[in-house]
């Protein structure tokens, strides 16, 4: 029947995979549209600010008189669109990153990244991982731009392996780690920490970042009939390599490296294709110890990258003043509810 043909089923593959690039088309250039629209709307507001706060109680009022079947100009968000302008003056800048991010994204770039440099680099990141409006929220708080963009990486990455694996693997790479879903204790041990990251494996795999496929915790090699085991095993979809990460609770020793280097040549030996990338090695510690780490990295044959790990540590006593109030909190929801408006109604169903 042609229904199992297989050149059949190729020809609908491909018509399918053409449907999913035009309706993604489709969404960005109504993402790109809608904010042209709101920095043009927001470029009138400010050239007009000097007639105060009422111009835009009142030009809110009569657009929602002309388009009562349209929401998203509401007070808040008019502003929001005035603010948009001010933030980026040139209009190419929007035609950019930031016009193929829902609106609501854009409020979140705005209210939370001041550097334009770090605004630019959360918007190209949301783009190239499909973040949610919270995931990139909970990027931004965690501060991904310091600890991946900025961070002082301990690696060998450079000079084991061919260009352009080494620059992923090192942009790849954060430190520290925030596990802040496990909560710390006193002397905890490795075993503790894997098996809370292993039972919280979404969430840790949004912590490694977009490319990681879990393979297994204490994944066993044997090698010379003598038993071995991984602490986690990883294959990266981008860098086509299997990802080898050791935890240690405390701090870094250089025997950790020849012990990782030993997985890592395993694994390239015993598991690793003929098309694959080289293995790469991460260790994770508690404490990194930058210098000795680059010591022990020095002369290691395999490619091997050293992080710092945090936990979640109960809050002092003295820092509960800082912990949002009651109108944070509601100032936050008022954010969220924010025109949702103005992408719906704009896009249609261009985001399904």
């Amino acid at each position: 029947m042609l229904l199992n043909n297989n050149e059949y089923l190729q020809v609908a593959k491909d018509i399918k995979l053409h449907i999913r690039a035009a309706r993604q088309r489709a969404v960005s250039q109504a993402y790109g549209e809608l904010s042209n629209l709101y920095w043009n709307i927001g470029k009138i507001i400010n050239e007009h600010s000097e007639w105060g706060s009422k111009f835009i109680d009142n030009l809110s009022f009569d657009i929602k008189q002309e388009f009562p079947e349209t929401s998203g100009y509401s007070v808040r968000n008019l502003k929001y669109m005035a603010k948009f302008a001010r933030t980026y003056p040139d209009i190419t800048i929007v035609q950019r990153s930031v016009a193929q991010l829902p609106w609501r994204h854009n409020i979140a770039l705005m209210e939370k990244v001041k550097d334009p440099e770090q605004r630019e680099w959360y918007a190209k990141q949301t783009l190239e991982n499909g973040w949610s409006r919270d995931i990139l929220v909970l990027q931004i708080e965690s501060d991904l731009y310091g600890r991946q963009a900025l961070s002082d990486k301990t690696t060998n990455y450079g000079s084991r392996l061919p260009d352009p694996q080494s620059d992923l693997a090192i942009q790849t790479l954060k430190d520290p780690y925030l596990f802040d879903f496990i909560e710390s204790k006193a002397k905890m041990r490795e075993r503790e920490i894997e098996s809370q990251l292993v039972s919280n494996i979404t969430k840790l795999l949004l912590e490694l970042g977009t490319g990681f496929a879990y393979v297994g915790n204490q994944y066993q090699l044997v090698v010379e009939g003598e038993d071995f085991y991984i602490d986690l095993l990883f294959w990266h979809l981008k860098l086509r390599c299997f990802v080898v990460i050791e935890l240690k609770a405390g701090e870094f020793k250089p025997e950790y490296a020849g012990k990782l280097n030993f997985y890592v040549s395993a694994v390239d030996d015993l598991l690793k294709g003929e098309r694959d990338n080289p293995t790469i090695g991460i260790l994770l510690c508690r404490d990194k110890r930058g210098l000795i780490a680059e010591y022990a990295l020095k002369d290691i044959d395999k490619p091997i990258g050293v992080s710092e790990y945090k936990l979640l540590n109960t809050l002092p006593k003295e820092y509960e003043s800082l912990l949002p109030t009651a109108e944070d909190i509601m100032s936050r929801i008022d954010m969220d509810e924010i025109d949702e408006e103005g992408a719906n109604d704009h896009l249609g169903s261009a985001e399904d």
